[in-house]
């Protein structure tokens, strides 16, 4: 399986056997990519950073923008399936799914 590959019902993508959360799909497209335009500058502003406060309030800025594309924070579904972000695939029901493409 390669890094990135998305679950079948693309809540998640896999990566060295972790899931981590995707974007709400129901983001329109130019909310999303001003959304990522804001991640990646607030990402650069982390490794920039001078200090640990200015290493901080960046890492406030990627928070709240994850939050905002749903990576973070609230599921963006809502069946009531819990969220299974930073765990390993093979100790959620997505197992079998993971065994499977992984074989």
């Amino acid at each position: 399986m390669n890094d990135y590959t998305p679950t079948p019902d693309r809540r998640y993508f896999v990566m060295r056997g972790r899931l981590w959360r995707l974007s709400n799909p129901s983001l329109d497209a130019s909310t999303h990519e001003r959304l990522v335009h804001r991640l990646l500058e607030a990402k650069r502003a982390v490794h920039d950073s001078k200090d640990s406060e200015a290493r901080l309030a960046a890492r406030v800025k990627v928070d709240a923008v994850k939050r905002a594309l749903g990576e973070r924070g609230d599921p963006w579904w809502d069946d009531g399936a819990p969220d299974y972000s930073r765990r390993r695939a093979l100790d959620t029901p997505y197992a079998e799914w993971f065994t499977r493409e992984a074989g």
